[in-house]
């Protein structure tokens, strides 16, 4: 085993043990032809992510899901019907050396043909908000993402955000924010008229991401962020954990989280927010 050290997290990269691409390609419509394959071609169907003619930024940070996303739209591009085009784009925000050498081994042994662009937003970040920086970065390096996308003709962002980062964030809004909103499949982008985010991998649940990458043999990066790999307190982590433990008592209760957000019943709410105006209940109670 190879250790990466110094990036702010460690990295291990096993040596000689990666499968051939040949056979990690046929393994996605082969044995994750259900968990991975299915639910990607799903989400891309029922959320209608992907149309004629659509030019396609694929955001690769490198880590298991982007990975993973960037050989699923391959794959797409493959055996689809709709004709579409695709830009594999990576941002460097500021990763160690070692980091980045990770970024480029796996997208060269994958086949996956990135476009890389260098920003400063760890450091940018760091200096702003310091405490924690991980909201602000997250929004810089999309905004960055965006204009990326928009200078390669693009007219979709893909993320790599999957079933269990949408009830983490439901679940995170309604315990620590006091509010109930959820991760979408897509949107449209407010600063970048013309642009669309796309989610594809909505539908997939992480274990089968891990159990892919694991069984693939590449080791894909983790944060990699020198700025906040030694501070604590991410409520997001611990969300993951509250949700585990959860389950061992609430049958199916990840799908009962995703599930509440396409249930909404309005008639028995207290509130909700639309266009950015508040309403009430009361508002419409002496209607009938």
């Amino acid at each position: 085993m190879n250790r990466l050290v110094g990036s702010g997290c460690e990295i291990i990269v096993p040596l000689g043990e990666r499968k051939p691409l040949q056979e990690i390609e046929r393994s996605i419509i082969t044995r994750y032809r259900y968990p991975i394959w299915t639910q990607f071609v799903k989400a891309v169907k029922e959320y209608r992510l992907i149309s004629e003619g659509d030019k396609v930024a694929v955001a690769v940070s490198g880590g298991k899901d982007s990975l993973l996303m960037a050989k699923l739209f391959q794959e797409l591009k493959r055996h689809g019907k709709v004709e579409f085009e695709l830009e594999f784009i990576a941002m460097d925000p500021g990763y160690h050396s070692s980091v980045k050498d990770l970024l480029i081994s796996n997208c060269e042994y994958l086949n996956i043909p990135i476009t890389i662009f260098e920003s400063q937003i760890f450091a940018v970040a760091d200096n702003i908000a310091s405490d924690y920086p991980c909201y602000l970065c997250a929004k810089m390096r999309r905004g960055a993402l965006y204009a990326k996308a928009r200078e390669l003709g693009c007219n979709k962002l893909a993320l790599g955000h999957h079933f269990n980062d949408v009830i983490e964030t439901t679940l995170l809004n309604v315990l620590c924010s006091g509010n109930f909103r959820t991760m979408l499949p897509k949107l449209k982008s407010t600063n970048f008229k013309g642009l669309e985010l796309i989610r594809p991998m909505y539908l997939i649940r992480e274990d089968s991401i891990e159990k892919f990458i694991r069984e693939s043999g590449i080791s894909p990066m983790n944060c990699a962020c020198m700025v906040a790999a030694q501070k604590t307190g991410n409520k997001r982590y611990e969300i993951k954990k509250l949700i585990k433990e959860l389950s061992q008592d609430f049958q199916e209760v990840e799908k009962s989280i995703f599930r509440a957000a396409q249930n909404v019943h309005l008639d028995c709410i207290l509130g909700w927010k639309k266009d950015g105006k508040m309403h009430s209940f009361l508002d419409h109670y002496d209607e009938e």
